[in-house]
């Protein structure tokens, strides 16, 4: 099994499109204040109140009204309320690693929870009441509890995992006892009918608790939170999946992943490779790679009559944590090229440029508009997955197993094991903006001097249709692994590789290259072709969508207009458009030809507030062509 990098705080993000990404998550994770944060923890122990009152608020919180609150899912009358710290805290357990502040502050949340719990009776450590789960067996409406509660472990157990705070695991532990007294008093069927309610992560924290404890009590919880009603249809070939709310779907089966790690029953294992079959492989995905409409799996094969509410931003997330998983039992590449279209089209489309914000669905109907969330005023389920999102982004981009690294992502990053393979080893990853083409690039120093020193290399005359990657390789010693490179299965042609600036004979396997030798101070130069491509809808298949290498186009336009043209040759109706900007290529900027009405294409990960159109019905040629003699 290969190992994910990134969690042991040895990758750093450079400049470039995925750090500016990256940054801008991390100032809305710190624009998010530990009292606002805690407030329904706090109230619910009893440690806070608030009357409006100067007569009757004591303390500070006379000073801290409404108007300074978080509102939305996390108001503190709203029954989801506090599910945000928990994506809070994972993220801050990432992007702590590179600043001190937001790890202090995430040091102090988890030291108020343990004082939440301690007021609670010493077990109790949630946003919410115990009767939450009283209404919940009942069968008395309430809003997802095991949701909300799941949120908080997760966000505690990644403290232990990546900060290392064992006082969070601690929190964990003696809430694990609650659950254990309580789901034991159930019957299995009474259990089954609470389960068939959303539940979250409850499977993967157990198992998660169970690795880091071998607590029986944890060990008790995975068998209790398997999903039979679930789990058994889908091994016996059932659809269990199409209208089914995808997002509680997919937490489940995160959990069985997790659960086959730890304890190795194959028939957790069965389980994922079965629900990826019936939610990917047989059922088709968008142009995107996302699925799912209005928070439900569409209908295997249909997706036309769905384009108005697809791919919900969690979804998108988990899904491509499950991709990541399962790239690191198969290394198979085609869970690699999921991840990048929908890191590409999903995460990077669904959060704003410029405010950092997340849309909940990314609709891809014509004349679409991406709705964006508010900062403290929503708090969507959306608004927590972004946060870990951007947080993790690197940790899929590195795989290690005893034989060498596996680069899946070619995300600008500086990668260091301190002992790996004998000694020191230093990964550096670089996408060429000047050589190749780069998604959401900007201005960079080395593109700025490029264009005023006459005697440097000379730039290619118009913009490159190819990506080029660069890898330095630092090892403290000569070391000698394998390293394997990722051909995307959108590449036009074969690829060039260069080391030390020597070409070197390509072969590409099940779609890697694998460069074997003694590494010491090596660069290597990646060229991988690219260009248009199209993908139809599955029951429409004259509509299509274009796509440049991984990335999405959307037409910037509020009607469907019929195109001209040959729908497998992009190159028949699109020409590139405004390509150069001073020091940079654009990606992903074309322009109709030969139509009625010129219509302006760009990345749909760089729309805005623009309408935009992702689909469009194709024609040969115009009625009016064909009459001609």
């Amino acid at each position: 099994m290969r190992t994910v990098i990134g969690a042991g705080g040895q990758t750093k993000l450079t400049d470039g499109p995925a750090k500016d990404r990256w940054q801008l998550n991390s100032r809305y994770l710190r624009s998010l204040s530990v009292s606002n944060l805690l407030r329904p923890y706090r109230a619910q122990a009893g440690l806070w109140s608030y009357s409006g009152s100067w007569g009757t608020t004591i303390g500070a919180a006379a000073n801290d009204g409404p108007e300074n609150w978080h509102w939305g899912w996390e108001s503190i009358t709203c029954e989801l309320r506090g599910h945000i710290l928990g994506h809070w805290l994972s993220a801050a357990a990432r992007i702590g690693r590179q600043d001190a502040e937001v790890a202090a502050r995430a040091s102090t949340i988890v030291a108020e929870l343990a004082g939440c719990q301690r007021a609670n009776g010493g077990r109790w450590a949630a946003s919410i009441p115990p009767t939450y789960f009283e209404r919940l067996v009942a069968g008395k409406p309430v809003w997802a509890p095991q949701y909300v509660v799941h949120k908080t472990l997760m966000g505690l157990l990644d403290q232990y995992r990546i900060a290392g705070n064992e006082e969070a695991l601690s929190v964990v532990s003696a809430f694990a006892g609650w659950f254990h007294d309580w789901s034991g008093k159930l019957s299995r069927e009474q259990f089954d009918d609470v389960l068939d309610q959303e539940t979250g992560g409850m499977l993967e924290v157990w198992a998660d608790l169970l690795a880091f404890t071998g607590d029986q009590r944890a060990a008790d919880l995975v068998d209790r939170y398997d999903r039979p009603r679930f789990f058994e249809p889908l091994l016996a070939g059932i659809d269990v999946l199409t209208n089914k709310h995808a997002n509680t779907q997919i937490a489940e089966v995160l959990g069985a992943a997790r659960a086959w790690e730890v304890t190795g029953v194959q028939r957790w294992r069965d389980i994922v490779e079965a629900f990826w079959d019936g939610a990917v492989e047989a059922r088709g995905t968008y142009c995107t790679g996302g699925s799912s409409c209005g928070e439900v799996w569409q209908p295997a094969g249909e997706q036309s009559a769905r384009l108005h509410a697809v791919q919900e931003h969690c979804l998108v997330y988990n899904m491509m944590r499950l991709a990541a998983v399962m790239f690191g039992w198969t290394g198979d590449r085609r869970y690699a090229d999921y991840w990048e279209r929908n890191l590409v089209n999903g995460i990077w489309a669904q959060q704003h440029p410029d405010t950092g914000m997340p849309a909940y669905f990314l609709p891809l109907a014509a004349g679409s508009r991406k709705q964006w969330g508010r900062p403290t005023e929503d708090f969507w389920c959306c608004h927590g997955t972004l946060l870990q999102a951007h947080a993790s982004i690197d940790e899929a981009a590195l795989y290690v197993d005893g034989a060498g690294i596996s680069i899946t992502q070619y995300l600008n990053s500086v990668t260091t094991w301190p002992d790996l393979f004998g000694g020191g080893v230093q990964l550096t990853i670089a996408a060429d903006s000047e050589e190749g083409v780069v998604l959401g690039q900007r201005q960079t120093l080395h593109g700025a001097a490029g264009i005023q020193e006459l005697l440097s290399r000379p730039l290619p005359p118009r913009r490159p249709n190819h990506r080029v990657y660069v890898v330095d390789v630092r090892c403290d010693r000569p070391s000698r692994f394998e390293l394997r490179l990722r051909v995307p299965s959108w590449a036009v042609g074969a690829p060039m590789l260069e080391i030390d600036g020597e070409s070197v004979p390509v072969t590409v396997d099940d779609g890697w290259i694998v460069a074997a030798q003694v590494w010491s101070r090596q660069r290597i130069r990646l060229t991988v072709p690219s260009g248009l491509s199209t993908v139809r809808l599955a029951d429409r298949p004259d509509t299509v969508a274009v796509l440049d290498g991984p990335v999405v186009l959307a037409g910037l336009t509020s009607q469907e207009p019929i195109l001209f043209g040959e729908a497998d040759e992009p190159a028949s109706f699109l020409v590139p458009d405004q390509e150069r900007q001073h020091s940079w290529w654009r990606t992903g900027t074309y322009r109709t030809v030969g139509q009625s009405t010129g219509i302006r294409f760009v990345p749909l990960a760089e729309i805005r507030d623009e309408p935009y159109t992702v689909y469009f019905p194709m024609r040969a040629q115009r009625a009016t062509d064909r009459e001609m003699p």
